[in-house]
């Protein structure tokens, strides 16, 4: 699975999702060229990468973190993000992608949130290192091995809930609060869905939703949910050929115009002008 002596990719994608608690996407290893870069960019997945060798840097709601050897970020589906390896040094890494309802859940428990999604963990980089090597090693196209593979990566899960004080969790109450919200959004968002209807399924007010927000988010549930779902017409807009107004309906506004509104107050431009400059490179 690994070598260290050349620029190599190794990577398996599970061809769907085959159960619903958790799921596999994808799973490998890659030794980056020197300046190597992916996005800005979201992913529809859950996604965590861990640091063999080299350095690099991952940009995730506004903060940059400078990472090397034995550290760990984690990329929440739906939400932007940047790495790119070091030009001098560039980083070797391995990594799990993952779906499900009970995913969330279980990075909760975790040291992993949305204000820690990096782990300076070399004491555990072994451990790591070998709980995606046996997700690796499971991989295969039979259901068989889909299980096989869902049953690595719980093991991964446990050792890390472990290693964050017995399934303790990193996270706060306001931010397992806002989490939920989150995943509300992400099942929901291409619904007609309001504030009002997120907080309820939360299980909170308003008031005390939005107070939470702006403290973990940095914003309000409002400017998330809009966010979210202009995040979301990117990718329709740069992946298929939807219309624009399928797009929007797709994405939960029901009217054509206020979603091309809100897509330019985001993005500066107009649906139809981001699709046709779609392609270009970006920079973190």
């Amino acid at each position: 699975m690994y070598n260290s002596k050349e620029t190599y990719i190794n990577s398996y994608i599970a061809e769907g999702k085959l159960l619903n608690s958790l799921s596999v996407s994808n799973v490998g290893s890659q030794k980056c060229k020197p300046g190597y870069q992916w996005g800005p960019g979201v992913r529809d997945h859950y996604l965590i990468h861990h640091v063999l060798n080299g350095r690099g840097i991952f940009t995730f709601r506004g903060k940059t973190y400078r990472l090397a050897r034995g550290d760990t970020f984690l990329i929440y589906p739906g939400m932007e993000a940047c790495y790119r390896a070091d030009g001098e040094d560039p980083w070797e890494y391995t990594w799990v992608g993952f779906t499900g309802a009970d995913a969330q859940y279980l990075l909760n428990h975790t040291a992993f949130s949305l204000d820690s999604p990096v782990l300076a963990q070399a004491d555990i980089s072994g451990l790591i290192e070998e709980k995606i090597r046996g997700v690796y090693e499971a991989k295969g196209s039979t259901f068989h091995a889909a299980v096989s593979m869902t049953g690595a990566l719980y093991s991964m899960m446990a050792m890390l809930m472990e290693k964050a004080g017995a399934g303790g969790g990193g996270s706060g109450v306001q931010e397992r609060y806002v989490e939920r919200a989150v995943r509300y959004i992400e099942e929901n968002y291409a619904c007609p869905i309001t504030v009002e209807d997120i907080a309820g399924n939360t299980g909170v007010c308003r008031s005390y939703l939005y107070r939470m927000f702006r403290s973990v988010m940095r914003m309000s549930p409002k400017d998330y949910l809009e966010e979210y779902r202009i995040n979301q017409a990117c990718q329709m807009l740069e992946k298929t050929e939807l219309t624009v107004r399928a797009i929007a309906r797709s994405t939960g506004y029901e009217d054509n115009l206020y979603f091309s509104k809100a897509f330019k107050k985001c993005r500066g431009q107009t649906p139809t002008e981001y699709r046709k400059r779609r392609g270009g490179e970006q920079t973190c």
